[in-house]
């Protein structure tokens, strides 16, 4: 570990042994299921490997699941900007109102989505299908980020580069977009992980992709080797996007010490397409929101397997609440020493304990629950089915989600206050309570939140590592969809949007107060 000057020309170490050990030991439960892969990997041998991989169903695999996350990243992207710059940067009417209902796509799993989809017309399917669905499933993980940004850009940069002479195009080019691209990038990779490990909304789409073969290998053939090798492969796509969105995000500070003189934010006017912007808008809602929740609508009012068993509704929602608030909080207090090392002791070992937490989330459940179980039948016998290995799964898949919020929030608070705590005699310990947690809380709560949302609708990982006779929203809703009971499945996603909808409100409104 590396001396560095402190405050007072005391010592102190570049990497604190407590919390550096704490974000590797995060690091390390996070690359479980890494290491499983690739203990099956060096099982199988090198020829077995070749036989596994280099199929023709492999490469239609590939360019299968290449395309939807290219394209389902890319769409994110146009959509979630675009919005963001109509509600926060020009006069389009209603801004509040449309904050809301850009965000509310998040309180709809995709799996539901596409069940709004699929079940009033079987002919959507294949891939055009799937970037439909998971676009509008998951823009809302590019707006959120990419709106707080444009709410808290200084307006002196665009004011200097008007005066100049530029357009107000170049302009948007050459100076706020530079500005969004730590957002921008950090909602994209988020998005771009989901892709490589969506598995419900693709399965109903009949949209082949990694995820999708693997499952099948694993229920239908029981081809543990063959599974595995597929995993493999989408490791290696996940790291391709991690380095990816770390070259292009570069070393930006966003932090300054004061906040600077209030400022109005320019707005531009929409003139002449307000009337299209509006429309688009207003497409857009009834595209990620109006079709599923319109065919549960239907779906209550005219299948004859519609029921309301109140018991029932009420235990599965009792144990997704709970699920759900403890599955958050556990990955944020776990998210915490990783992102604070990352951010205030940047480095390659930093930069590598961080990106090591972004891996897990792009394999399936399956793939995650099984190196779990693995690992606890071998060394802690006592986990297996229990709530807290369920929990680690939780963090090993959702870790990201916590991470950006986490490490968006650390970035802004300027490291000079730590150092003027130091300097005041404040222990480490205490500048972490005193000082950087109420300055990161707003950031905690956002990454709590979507953690959150995640867990209430998470399905495959409950499916297998649950004890026995847990029962979630998302587990009943997929038994009942399967054996195409779709009036007796759509009580259950109309409660999993119902207690999903406050959550995605009370995350919109903070990102609006930070």
């Amino acid at each position: 570990m590396i001396p560095t000057a402190a405050a007072g020309g005391k010592r102190r170490l570049r990497y604190p042994p407590l919390r550096l050990a704490a974000a590797l030991a995060v690091g390390v439960l996070t690359l479980v299921p890494l290491g499983y892969v690739v203990v099956g990997a060096f099982g199988v041998g090198w020829d077995g490997i070749l036989a596994l991989v280099w199929r023709p169903r492999v490469g239609e695999l590939l360019v299968n699941t290449v395309s939807l996350t290219v394209l389902g990243m890319a769409a994110a992207a146009v959509l979630g900007t675009a919005a963001a710059w109509l509600v926060e940067r020009t006069d389009l009417p209603g801004r509040g109102m449309w904050t809301g209902l850009m965000a509310a796509p998040l309180a709809v799993p995709a799996f539901v989505n596409s069940f709004g989809w699929y079940s009033v017309s079987p002919s959507v399917q294949g891939l055009w299908a799937a970037v439909l669905v998971t676009t509008l499933s998951y823009y809302p993980l590019v707006y959120l980020p990419v709106a707080a940004v444009l709410r808290g850009v200084d307006p002196a940069f665009e004011e200097m580069s008007r005066a100049l002479g530029n357009s107000p195009w170049k302009t948007f080019l050459r100076v706020v977009v530079p500005q969004l691209r730590p957002a921008l990038l950090g909602g994209v990779l988020l998005v771009g992980l989901h892709l490589l490990a969506e598995f419900g909304a693709l399965q109903s789409l009949r949209f082949a992709t990694f995820t999708t073969a693997i499952y099948d290998q694993f229920q239908s053939t029981f081809n543990g080797s063959a599974a595995t090798m597929l995993a493999g492969v989408l490791v290696l796509l996940c790291l391709f996007l991690l380095v990816s969105e770390l070259r292009l995000a570069g070393r930006v500070r966003t932090a300054r010490v004061g906040g600077g003189a209030a400022r109005a934010l320019v707005m531009h006017r929409l003139g002449g397409v307000r009337v299209p912007a509006l429309a688009g808008m207003a497409v857009l809602v009834v595209l990620a929101l109006g079709v599923p929740l319109g065919s549960i609508a239907f779906w209550l009012a005219t299948s004859t397997s519609t029921a309301f068993p109140i018991a029932a509704l009420a235990a599965t929602t009792a144990t997704s609440l709970g699920l759900g608030a403890a599955g958050a909080l556990v990955t944020v207090v776990l998210a915490v020493p990783v992102a604070w090392l990352a951010v205030r002791h940047g480095g390659r070992l930093s930069r590598l304990v961080e990106r090591s937490t972004y891996i897990g989330s792009s394999l399936p459940g399956i793939v995650v629950a099984l190196a779990l179980i693995t690992v606890a039948v071998t060394v802690v016998p006592a986990l297996y089915q229990s709530t807290a290995m369920l929990l680690t799964a939780y963090a090993v898949l959702f870790m990201p989600r916590a991470m950006v919020s986490v490490r968006t929030a650390l970035g802004q608070v300027p490291p000079e206050l730590d150092d003027v705590a130091r300097s005041l005699g404040v222990r480490p310990r205490g500048v972490l309570v005193r000082v950087t947690l109420p300055l990161i809380v707003r950031g905690l709560g956002s990454g709590a939140s979507l953690v959150f949302l995640a867990v209430v609708t998470e399905l495959t990982s409950t499916l297998l590592l649950a004890p026995i006779g847990t029962r979630t929203l998302a587990t009943q809703f997929w038994s009942y969809s399967s054996e195409i009971k779709y009036g007796a499945a759509a009580p259950y996603a109309l409660l999993m949007v119902v207690i999903s909808a406050p959550v995605a409100y009370l995350l919109t409104r903070e990102s609006r107060r930070t």
